[in-house]
């Protein structure tokens, strides 16, 4: 039919636009050749180094010219169609036509989503232009890329600033921004968005350009950095679609309760770090069974992060439910052991405490429920709540000094934690069952009629979007590629995992090192917390008091130490630098905290363990940011997805920590120090030799 003949045409037309517009990326595999060109040079005859760089230089150059003209070109279009569009906008401003009004609307979104298309060209080029400039500094040591930036970042003449600052495309973002503000309801106010900048413009088009614009920039903050640090996986840009859904499923209070769960739950944790050593005492234990007691919550919480992540697929609400009523026995039973005068009680309600972890759903909610514009500062919220919950679980024991009986019942500081834990799970509880909204489910979403007459966006439909071609940053050398990942079939490329053996299969060699790396901080942090009260009750004699107060003093400098990294030293230094700096800060820590000199000392081991702490806490906000870059986007959602697997790193290193204390305390406490340190101090030092290797085999 014509109709038919029609749409062969369009998809016909679209596909030749695909292969006119590729020819103006930059030509990454080209420079390539040339790379190895002049490495092929250097082992026959010593190149000359003005010859190289001259030369090099003016590939780059002609390379961004060719970038920078079809970008003016593109920019001049978008400006050409929003001056008519504006036109048209000025003629209804007098004549008023809601049918024309919302035609106009969807004209100004077009606009939008063919800008979104010219902003991932110059990411893509500017991501080109980054990597070629690394890997000529690795293979050669020139510092080509000091030299280049340099000489041209300033230049009248240069065309490298339009890559990087795009200021042209920022004026054509506020142009589509200001007009669709303009067409949008704002029941009779004469108020503009420059009156009213906070007020937010609920279109998708705009916050998906504002996205994009944000990534282009490259710019690290500290709400952005606390955010990558929860390792909330999400795909790069939502559809319009996938945000009006958002828009449907998030609820604000549901969204605080999560949050709360999370706060509470890392209070729940370390509220008995201080005492628990004197509790296994009390049950006739030694002071090293605290490891076990400690470590019981993290063993449970490997299999319910697994089975709260399946259940997150189908609801939230009950799983929240269920994780605090468990929680609440949890607690009591704990609080019950002393006067049971039982060992396995108080172990059987920490495993009950484990098996309440719902991190999981707390991650799942804020990835799958709330709107792209609002999800960096529920990211960001999740990683406060729990550096909050971990410092005033210490510093609330320390207050619990009491001891008294209510009819057979002991309160005392033992005790009290689990009491006062059981309290809160209840109120919460109470909260959680009048306040929680179930957020609709991707079926009630599907049925739900779309009003708007617009064509599907050509990016989703991935007909005329070149960049979903293999690009710069993914794409990998010839020579780096052997080995690497099987191949996949097209069909299967966007499924989620569907098993741990899954999900394992999707990690490249450099997550794996990554994992590990998450898996030595979590280590070398749970032996100097896990067993904090033991240390400084045998060399310094410290009441609960004292180590609570240490240990709140730890858990402090988390948003301190997160707000100097992410607003500052993440734009003076690359990731990969820092993280390395961090490994061998860490690796310092651990080897001042040995007890090698007599008597052991008070400023040494606070100072090492402040060391030990902070470097640990850069360390994984880095290597987590680095890891929600680099990871399979197939693990950013599913029930084995990023987050499962890098909390399961997590729990499982913490649990082997705690296994090691308890064991350790066989050899007696003298020794309980220098052996739980030797396996941090190895680990340290195969995760350092590790990064070394990645580094050297991608750059």
């Amino acid at each position: 039919s014509s109709v038919f003949v029609d749409v062969q045409l369009k998809v016909l037309l679209q596909i030749a636009a695909v292969v006119d517009t590729y020819r103006y990326y930059i030509n990454y595999k080209l420079m390539k050749r040339k790379l190895k060109q002049y490495a092929n040079q250097s082992q026959a005859v010593v190149p000359d180094r003005r010859f190289v760089l001259k030369d090099f230089s003016r590939m780059l150059d002609n390379q961004i010219e060719t970038i920078v003209l079809f970008l003016l070109e593109q920019q001049g279009a978008l400006a050409s169609r929003i001056s008519e569009l504006n036109e048209q906008k000025d003629f209804l401003q007098e004549v008023p036509d809601i049918s024309k009004i919302d035609e106009l609307r969807e004209a100004y979104q077009a606009v939008g989503r063919d800008l979104l298309k010219l902003l991932y060209f110059v990411e893509i080029n500017a991501i080109g232009l980054r990597k070629i400039l690394k890997k000529f500094d690795k293979r050669f040591g020139y510092k080509f890329t000091d030299y280049y930036v340099k000489t041209r970042a300033n230049h009248p003449y240069s065309q490298l600033q339009q890559v990087f600052k795009h200021v042209g495309l920022g004026a054509v973002v506020g142009a589509i921004s200001r007009n669709l503000a303009d067409l949008q309801d704002r029941q009779g106010s004469y108020l503009s968005i420059y009156d009213q900048p906070a007020l937010p413009l609920q279109d998708p088009v705009v916050d998906s350009m504002q996205a994009a614009v944000d990534r282009l920039s490259h710019s690290t903050n500290f709400l952005n950095f606390l955010a990558q640090h929860a390792l909330i996986m999400q795909e790069e840009l939502p559809a319009p679609v996938e945000e009006g859904v958002d828009d449907q499923r998030y609820h604000f209070m549901s969204l605080l309760l999560n949050l709360a769960n999370t706060f509470l739950y890392m209070v729940n944790t370390y509220i008995i770090v201080p005492t628990a050593d004197d509790y296994s005492m009390s049950l006739g234990a030694a002071a090293t069974v605290c490891g076990i007691v400690i470590g019981a919550m993290a063993v449970a919480q490997i299999f319910s992060s697994v089975y709260f992540s399946a259940w997150s697929n189908r609801s939230y609400f009950r799983p929240l439910i269920f994780s605090s009523i468990v929680l609440f026995i949890g607690n009591v039973m704990y609080a019950l052991s002393y006067d049971l005068n039982s060992i396995p009680v108080l172990l059987i309600g920490r495993l009950f405490c484990g098996f309440g972890s719902a991190r999981a759903v707390n991650r799942r909610y804020i990835s799958d429920c709330v709107p792209l514009k609002y999800r960096m500062q529920a990211s960001a919220g999740f990683v406060s709540a729990s550096a909050l919950g971990m410092a005033c679980g210490p510093a609330v024991a320390g207050l619990l000094q009491t001891n008294f009986k209510i009819y057979m019942i002991t309160v005392n500081k033992e005790t009290l934690p689990g009491w006062l834990m059981a309290i809160a799970w209840l109120i919460y509880l109470v909260w959680l069952w009048f306040s929680f909204k179930e957020p609709v489910r991707d079926t009630e979403i599907k049925n739900v009629p779309q009003e708007s007459k617009a064509e599907p966006d050509s990016l989703e439909k991935g007909i005329v979007e070149p960049l979903l071609l293999k690009s710069p940053e993914n794409q990998q050398d010839e020579d780096e590629q052997e080995g690497d990942e099987s191949e996949e079939a097209p069909e299967d490329s966007h499924k989620p995992a569907n098993s741990i053996v899954a999900a394992y299969r999707l990690l490249t060699p450099s997550v794996k090192v990554q994992l590990l790396i998450y898996f030595m901080l979590k280590y070398a942090m749970e032996i100097l917390l896990s067993e904090s009260s033991v240390i400084t009750t045998y060399y310094f004699s410290w009441s609960t008091g004292h180590v609570a107060v240490f240990l709140a003093c730890l858990g402090l400098t988390v948003l301190p130490v997160n707000l100097v990294v992410g607003s500052y030293i993440t734009n003076m230094f690359e990731d990969r630098q820092i993280l390395l700096a961090s490994e061998i800060m860490v690796c310092v820590g651990i080897l001042m905290s040995f007890n090698v000199i007599i008597p052991y000392s008070v400023p040494q081991y606070v100072c090492s363990g402040l060391l030990l702490f902070v470097s640990a806490e850069v360390l994984e906000g880095v290597n987590l940011s680095l890891l929600s870059r680099v990871m399979s986007s197939r693990l950013s959602r599913g029930t084995y997805n990023g987050g499962l697997l890098s909390t399961e790193a997590g729990t499982i290193a913490r649990v082997i920590a705690d296994a090691t204390i308890t064991l350790a305390g066989y050899l007696g406490e003298s020794m309980l120090l220098n052996i739980t340190l030797l396996p941090s101090l190895f680990i340290c030092i195969v995760s350092i030799l590790a990064t070394f290797w990645t580094y050297n085999s991608l750059y």
